[in-house]
Parts: structure tokens; C-alpha cells; sequence
């Protein structure tokens, strides 16, 4: 299967987080919207950026990370679910060129940009600046010549005059294109908290937000023009080969008469879990387990006949209450696990799972018991990054030794009295092991972490957990 496409697209990069950089990301998509089908993706592991764009576009947001997958699946996965879309719109994480690694574009924006052969577009903050601006934007422009930077968009700008300074310098100087500027309006500010934004499913008044950067950016953006130089750019994406990024279907076609059989899988989604990679959940689609979504903070019992369960990331601590008072719930899930139902819960899910969660305040919760320990917020992250994850027991996603990428990000501790763990992490500096820790607990018939996998890092974990599903038609 080969695919090769002149979709248009854009990247939407920042000098550095902090600058704009999804705001103007947010209002281009809102803008966008009422012209044509917009698909939106986010570089990198970040799940609350992703439902903004869904929320906006209505089209599910993709993660495009140069770390986690290799080039040919990234290239894949952004031409999947290109499919009825007139443009991309790509938003970057932190800096354009801040990445994993110091000595190579692993995990940046830039790497996604060249991958997909994509022009960028440059936020950059510039109150109190004017020709400085072309300094900075200089220095981008060409610290990779193999990058395509071709445009900036001013943040923070003071008004109609200030801009046309910035534009003017920028332009002599660097000759790239002024798309226009976002100026300072407190109205249009997102609320954050400790794991960045506050999710979109708690943003107050979201839609009148999202309205009025909308004519902000169509009052002093040239939205037409970036899409004129979106559609008119002249580098084909690249074509891809099947043999790297492979067809999962495939896999349901294939095997025991009971192994083509479809399955169900609860995966729970509500305010309290909602960090999922949405190409994990149309790669099990695929392969024939389809997951039926549920709300740990509503919901009286797990949907009836599934076979499996996720609990994906999320605030649980913000919701540590009412998921506390929802003893029907937490009973169904117990006797699910006891009963050896299929499962992974990461972050939010696991903490869920453990007997206790105490909040920021120091109030404790009582979860659902079925792992033994507590878990405790605190002030500062305890994990970020990137690792290697590898299993020391055989399980459902592999044997023992198998490894997959992996992605942190919490504030919470567990107290764990579990002995079995299943994962060694393995933090990488230039290809060699510079820390190492172990995490993640094996019970009954799954396991629980911190660490989010992204199934497309290694198919075969996703294989053997549907295998893993499907084995209960049989009981």
C-alpha cells in the first residue's frame, strides 16, 4: 500500500512555550472551521491541547511524536486521518527545536515539520519589540536549513501600528510572510492548573471563548492568505510503505474462527478519564475490539458483555469525591478484575484502582481497592519524559523483555504494598541509559502504571492485548 498526497497543511510552532503559541493555534482552527473540514493534530504526547482542537473542529485530534513512533508510521498516521479533510493544522510543543534530546530533533516540532514536509508558521511574543523581532525570527529561519520556516504571526502586539513595525522589519530582513497578530485580550485567556489547561470538558463559557478568538483571529490574522500558501505549498508528503506501518485489520481476518470473533472493551470517558491517543482506540477498531465508552462518575456498572477494560488518564483527583460516592461503580470494576476480565489502567486509571487518593488538600478518598496502597498529590511533577519501558514479567501486552516508548506525566506518588511491579523504565540520553526506575503493577489479568503507551510504538503489545481480549469469547 503506498500512499502520496499534496495535502495542504501548516505547522503552528512557537520560539518557546509560553508565547502564543496555542491560542493562535486554537483560533486559526476556530476560524478555519466555518470554511471547510479542518484536521487537527499536536506534536508530541499531550492530551488536553488534543480535545481543544476536537472540541473546535470536530474531527478527533491526532498526536504526530517523532519519539515515540518512527518516521514512516508518523507519516502514516497523519495521512489516515487526512482522509476528508481540506487542510491540516498542526500545532507544536514548547520551542519549535525543543525536542528530547539535545543533540538531535527527536520529539520537536521541527522534526515533525520536515517529516511531513510542512511550512511553519512562528508565533512569537513581541511586546516591547519591533526590528528585534526580525533578530529572532532570523536566527530561526536558519538554524536548520532544512526546515521550510516561511511565516510569523505576532502575539501580544499593542495595536494596528505596533504590527505594522513588526511587519515591516520582519519582512526587510528575513523576507518571510506577516500573517497578522493576536492582541492582548484577557477575555479570550484559558484557565490552567497543574498538568497545563484546564481540560476542555471543565472550561467555563468555552464556546463563547472560542467564539470571540475566532473574529479576533478573522479581524487580524489573514486567514485566507495561510490557506492560499497552505494549499499552494510545493513539497509533496513523502510516501510511506505498508511494511512499516502495517494494516491492523488484517489481523482480525486472520486466525481462529473464535479470534475473528469482534469483542467489546469498556474505555472510561468523562470528566475524571479522558487521556487517550484516539489512534490506540481506532487501532483496536481495527483489529476488531471496539471500545464502548463509559463514566466511572455516573455509570452504576461497567456496559454489559464487554470483554475488556481501559482506564486511561485523566484528574481523578479533581473528581476524587464523587468518584468516591460512586460505590455501585467501583464494586462492578473490583468483580470485573476478580474475575479475570482483560485490563490497563494508566495515571489517573491507576490511581483509581489503588484503595485511597489523597487530594492536594490532604483529604483522602477511598477508590476502588483492587490494588493495595494510596495514592498521594504533590506540589512538583514527579515524573516527565520520555522512557523505555520493558516488561519483567510476561503479561498481556508481551513476554518478558519486550519493550515499548513510553511518555510521564504526573504529580502523584503511589504507596504501594503491591509486590508484583511489571515495568522497568530506562530514561535515554543519546541512545545510552542514564537513569532507571521501576513502576507499574501485574494483577490478575492486566496491569497498571503511570506510563502512557502509544500502541503504534510496538504493534505486537497491541496484538497480544487484543489476543488477550478476544480469549473470553471462549469463557
Amino acid at each position: 500500500m503506498k500512499h502520496k498526497n499534496n495535502q495542504a497543511r501548516v505547522v503552528i510552532a512557537g520560539t518557546q512555550s509560553g508565547v502564543g503559541k496555542t491560542t493562535a493555534a486554537l483560533g486559526l482552527l476556530a476560524a478555519l472551521s466555518g470554511r471547510m473540514q479542518v484536521q487537527p493534530y499536536k506534536v508530541g504526547p499531550d492530551y488536553i491541547d488534543t480535545a481543544y482542537h476536537t472540541f473546535i473542529t470536530g474531527r478527533k485530534s491526532r498526536n504526530l511524536d517523532g519519539w515515540l513512533l518512527d518516521e514512516e508510521t508518523v507519516l502514516y498516521l497523519f495521512q489516515k486521518n487526512m482522509v476528508g479533510a481540506d487542510i491540516a493544522v498542526i500545532e507544536g510543543v514548547m520551542g519549535l527545536f525543543d525536542g528530547a534530546e539535545i543533540s538531535s530533533d527527536k520529539g520537536s516540532t521541527a522534526q515533525i515539520a520536515k517529516i511531513i514536509k510542512a511550512p511553519v508558521i512562528l508565533v512569537i511574543d513581541a511586546a516591547g519589540m519591533s526590528v528585534s523581532a526580525a533578530a529572532m525570527v532570523q536566527g530561526y529561519q536558519k538554524f536548520d536549513g532544512d526546515l521550510d520556516v516561511t511565516g510569523v504571526i505576532f502575539n501580544r502586539v499593542s495595536g494596528e501600528r505596533h504590527y505594522l513595525l513588526l511587519k515591516e522589519a520582519v519582512e526587510s530582513y528575513t523576507g518571510l510572510k506577516a500573517f497578522g497578530y493576536l492582541p492582548k485580550d484577557e477575555k479570550i485567556e484559558l484557565s490552567s492548573r497543574h498538568l497545563g489547561l484546564l481540560p476542555s470538558v471543565e472550561m467555563p463559557q468555552l464556546k463563547e471563548k472560542i467564539g470571540r478568538l475566532a473574529q479576533m483571529v478573522e479581524k487580524t490574522v489573514e486567514v485566507d492568505e495561510i490557506v492560499n500558501h497552505a494549499k499552494a505549498w510545493n513539497k509533496s508528503v513523502p510516501a510511506f510503505s505498508s511494511s512499516s506501518a502495517t494494516d491492523f485489520s488484517a489481523m482480525s481476518a486472520q486466525g481462529s474462527e473464535v479470534d475473528r470473533q469482534p469483542a467489546e472493551i469498556a474505555v472510561a470517558n468523562d470528566e475524571a478519564f479522558n487521556f487517550y491517543y484516539w489512534d490506540n482506540l481506532d487501532l483496536l477498531r481495527e483489529a476488531g475490539v471496539k471500545p464502548v465508552f463509559f463514566s466511572p462518575l455516573r455509570d452504576e456498572a461497567l456496559p454489559e458483555g464487554v470483554k475488556g477494560l481501559w482506564l486511561g488518564g485523566g484528574f481523578p483527583e479533581v473528581f476524587a469525591r464523587e468518584l468516591a460516592e460512586n460505590t455501585k461503580m467501583k464494586q462492578s470494576i473490583k468483580a470485573a478484575l476478580a474475575a479475570g476480565m482483560p485490563y490497563h489502567a494508566e495515571c489517573g486509571g491507576l490511581m483509581y484502582l489503588l484503595e485511597e487518593l489523597e487530594d492536594f488538600a490532604g483529604e483522602r478518598f477511598a477508590m476502588t481497592g483492587w490494588l493495595r496502597g494510596t495514592c498521594q498529590m504533590t506540589q512538583r511533577l514527579q515524573r516527565f519524559g520520555y522512557a523505555l519501558l520493558e516488561l519483567k514479567d510476561s503479561c498481556l501486552w508481551g513476554k518478558k523483555g519486550d519493550a515499548i516508548k513510553i511518555h510521564e506525566f504526573h504529580h502523584s506518588k503511589v504507596s504501594g504494598e503491591e509486590e508484583r511491579t511489571v515495568f522497568k523504565l530506562s530514561k535515554l540520553k543519546n541512545k545510552e541509559v542514564e537513569r532507571q526506575w521501576e513502576c507499574g503493577y501485574i494483577k490478575g489479568n492486566g496491569t497498571a502504571g503511570y506510563p502512557h503507551l502509544h500502541l503504534y510504538s510496538n504493534l505486537s503489545f497491541a496484538e497480544n492485548f487484543v489476543v488477550r481480549v478476544k480469549s473470553r469469547n471462549q469463557q
